[in-house]
């Protein structure tokens, strides 16, 4: 038979019917779902029942060349129709209807007082609810317990925890996780919602320009005092709060404390690690090149006025933070992070068993021989193991979304001793300090914004095995200058001259340092 031609206006109409004909296949598809589970012979039903219904008769069944080419055409369309319609079908994003359940691990607080505990409370009870999603928090503990439990669950160690939903911890983890088992956010976040974070905390979080690491709270260092028996010190001794500008005035002070309270350790550094780097960064130089400790006479210049004081006996060797030795009076005075505040106490306990509320505050971090204020800024950030069922993916975002927006992150940040991520909330904070409400924490916050506003503040370099390295510096570091100090008070006590004594001890601890790290 021959082919028939159409005229411009014949065409016209046919395709008005084409188009009247995926409508109306459309609406039947949509009002009866079980069609999707038909045989592969729906298209030929579908068209054919089209066909009648547009006033085409029997056309379907016509062994027409035209329409025969038309019914290959519509059986096309409608295939592609269902399978878009088919995929559509399935949930990408949680409901109400479809709810998802994502574990979480972090490390803000305890189990059972913990200002992120609270807020994803909030989260659970409203935005959460509405959109089916909640948070179960399985374990809120230490980021290094955090690294080693993420580590066992990813080599799949006899009785390790399976991997958590979301967890919090440092970038240092990307390598024990992997890079392709963690969500990258900026496929969820869009450019304007990335836009109104913070540049620099953001920059953190990118590994192979995927964005895996997000941040939800940034915290710097300060040094922390109890003012109390502070006060009480310098009534006796020629020591000021401004004395604590520098940190040498800090470790002058300690060992003056040693004298005055015969043998009571002044201070601690949660971090000896942190206060190398930010020593050599404000002389303008590196700790770390090419992933590799830098022990030279850049660093020893800032290790000799650390070991003399620790050697002297004003700063605390052993292991621990320093929040439970403020309890007991062990120590009056910390260098650490801003986040330690959650832990300080209002009250000390003496060795009789008597207790004394006290008085603390927060001063900016000391800096270095007069030089322009360094400091390190720190905080993990949240990351998310990657699923293979979307609607997961999507409530890891929603929540991140929600828990990063400025009103949800400055209640949660404030409550901690950390920094909001994005601009907008940095400028409340700082414009508005009203916003927090912890009259304890005030002192805090007035020190966070004048580091941020006259200080250098610097990440910590990433690295290969940079974990096991900061580790292992705090154990030699702690180990070294403890054997030095007991050695310095028996040849003291046993007459030799202290400075003497000190002198050789320095360099005999410094030579022993270099050596454990490079073993």
């Amino acid at each position: 038979m021959d082919r028939q031609k159409d005229s411009p206006s014949k065409f016209i109409k046919q395709c008005s019917k084409i188009y009247i004909l995926l409508r109306f296949t459309y609406k039947i598809i949509i009002r009866c779902p079980r069609l999707f589970y038909t045989t592969l012979q729906l298209p030929n039903k579908v068209g054919k029942l089209s066909f009648s219904v547009l006033g085409w008769g029997n056309g379907w069944d016509t062994p027409y060349e035209g329409n025969t080419i038309m019914k290959k055409k519509i059986s096309t369309l409608l295939i592609l129709l269902m399978t878009c319609l088919t995929a559509c079908s399935k949930p990408e994003k949680p409901s109400a209807e479809n709810p998802v359940v994502l574990t979480m691990w972090h490390v803000y607080g305890s189990q059972t007082e913990s200002p992120l505990n609270c807020i994803i409370d909030d989260f659970n009870n409203t935005f959460g609810k509405e959109h089916g999603i909640t948070i179960q928090v399985v374990s809120v503990t230490s980021s290094s317990a955090i690294d080693r439990a993420l580590s066992a669950s990813a080599n799949g160690e006899p009785g390790a925890e399976e991997l958590p939903d979301l967890f919090t911890a440092y970038p240092r983890v990307v390598e024990i996780v992997g890079k392709d088992n963690l969500l990258p956010w900026d496929q969820y976040f869009s450019g304007e919602e990335l836009d109104k974070f913070n540049r620099t905390f953001l920059s953190e979080g990118y590994f192979d320009q995927s964005l895996l690491m997000l941040p939800v709270a940034k915290s710097t260092e300060a040094f922390y005092l109890n003012q109390t028996l502070f006060d009480r010190f310098c009534k006796d001794v020629d020591i000021s709060i401004s004395d604590f500008q520098t940190m040498d005035g800090v470790l002058h002070a300690a060992n003056r404390y040693y004298d005055w309270s015969e043998g009571e350790n002044f201070m601690q550094f949660n971090d000896f690690y942190h206060y190398v780097f930010t020593g050599m960064k404000a002389a303008g130089n590196e700790l770390i090149l090419d992933g590799k400790l830098q022990l030279n006479d850049d660093f020893e210049s800032v290790w000799t006025p650390l070991a003399k004081a620790a050697i002297y006996g004003g700063i605390c060797l052993d292991d621990g933070y320093a929040a439970s030795r403020w309890k007991t009076v062990e120590v009056i005075s910390n260098v650490g992070s801003t986040a330690d505040i959650l832990y300080q106490p209002h009250e000390v306990v003496y060795a009789d068993n008597t207790t004394e509320e006290i008085t603390a505050i927060a001063l900016p971090y000391p800096t270095f021989h007069d030089s322009t204020g360094s400091v390190v800024y720190r905080g993990g950030g949240l990351f998310a193991v990657k699923s293979k069922v979307e609607r997961e993916n999507q409530a890891a975002y929603l929540f991140a979304k929600w828990l990063t927006e400025e009103e949800q992150n400055l209640n949660f940040v404030t409550r901690a001793g950390y920094l909001p991520v994005t601009e907008k909330a940095l400028d409340t904070l700082f414009k508005n300090p009203a916003v927090v409400e912890n009259e304890n924490y005030h002192s805090l916050y007035k020190a966070i914004n004048t580091m941020i506003q006259d200080y250098d503040m610097y990440s910590l370099p990433l690295y290969e095995g940079a974990s096991e390295t900061q580790l292992n510096f705090e154990k030699n570091m702690k180990a070294v200058l403890k054997s030095a100090h007991n050695q310095y008070r028996k040849r003291v006590e046993d007459g030799e001259d202290p400075e003497t004594v000190m002198n050789e001890l320095i360099s005999s601890a410094l030579a022993e340092f270099r050596n454990l790290s490079i073993q």
